[in-house]
């Protein structure tokens, strides 16, 4: 007797420029693969759908979709507005039910959390968190966000978490830049993230010089919220993620900084003596997102 091959899943990574889209069991078996350009929410998740209607006719029926999206978004059991992208300063997305759409138009089910939770849960199940029951995936590109595990589950609650709207000492003697965030001006977010850096500098970060001044100040601020991470939430691991983070220089400066705001005051062996292995890239690089939203169909079902 012939035994039942493992079931596909569907992984969906929603973001402000792109929807990335993956049919696959793990990232050694990825099927097919599509990009999606954000632009009206009835545009672009109709494309969704149809990437996924395709696959499933030539591949066969998926077991699930996972989605890992924007936000803020509505994760609560029971609520008439789960899966919705909710007040979201994206133009035309506030609102957005997604995951109903989604689990209309495929008729299977739809798994759905916030876009890092999903990268979390990817890092945990194939990168750089495997073995772990307590870390932090934090995303610095577009926006900021944080999401994780505690004790193995998912970091939910009243909402979900927003660590990228932290709010940070800021001396604008040294930094007068008034933040970008339209919400809170000088958040983590609107001090930070690449649309921070375009705006206080004046050019996109990745044409900055290495020994430029922008990033002594960007790791000062990144650091600042990872202490304040570590003092409330005590990680195991944060794996920092995103475009801002490519810069080469930025992660041992980020550390650096790290150590020296926390002063030997939390003094676990791998702050104080591997820090190297604390604070960390995404072991699956840029595909985090999307594999970790095939990840939390896999963990859903």
């Amino acid at each position: 007797m012939s035994v039942p091959a493992p079931p596909l899943y569907g992984g969906v990574e929603g973001g402000g420029t792109k929807f990335n889209c993956v049919v696959g069991r793990d990232p050694d078996d990825v099927r097919a693969e599509a990009r999606v350009s954000t632009t009206t929410p009835v545009a672009t998740l109709r494309e969704v759908a149809e990437f996924f209607r395709v696959e499933q006719a030539r591949h066969g029926r998926l077991a699930a979709v996972g989605v890992g999206s924007f936000g803020p978004v509505d994760l609560r059991a029971g609520s008439p507005t789960w899966g919705f992208i909710t007040s979201t300063p994206k133009p035309g997305w506030a609102n957005t039910d997604v995951a109903g759409f989604l689990g209309r138009e495929l008729g299977v089910p739809v798994f759905f959390d916030t876009d890092v939770n999903a990268a979390a849960v990817g890092e945990w199940t194939w990168g750089a968190a495997r073995g772990l029951d307590t870390f932090l995936y934090l995303t610095v590109g577009t926006g900021i966000g944080g999401g994780g595990l505690v004790g193995g589950q998912l970091m939910h609650g009243l909402v979900h978490p927003e660590m990228g709207h932290l709010r940070l000492p800021h001396d604008r003697a040294a930094d007068p830049f008034p933040g970008a965030c339209p919400f809170h001006g000088d958040c983590l977010e609107g001090l930070a993230s690449g649309p921070a850096l375009l705006a206080r500098w004046g050019v996109p970060a990745q044409t900055l010089a290495e020994d430029h001044p922008a990033w002594a100040l960007e790791a000062r601020y990144l650091a600042l919220a990872l202490v304040n991470f570590i003092c409330t939430l005590s990680p195991q691991r944060i794996v920092v993620g995103g475009g801002v983070m490519d810069q080469g220089q930025l992660f041992p400066l980020v550390r650096d900084e790290v150590r020296a705001l926390l002063n030997d005051y939390v003094r676990a062996p791998e702050i104080l003596e591997r820090m190297d292995e604390y604070v960390v890239p995404p072991g699956l690089g840029g595909r985090a997102g999307m594999l970790g939203a095939l990840a939390l169909a896999q963990r859903g079902v």
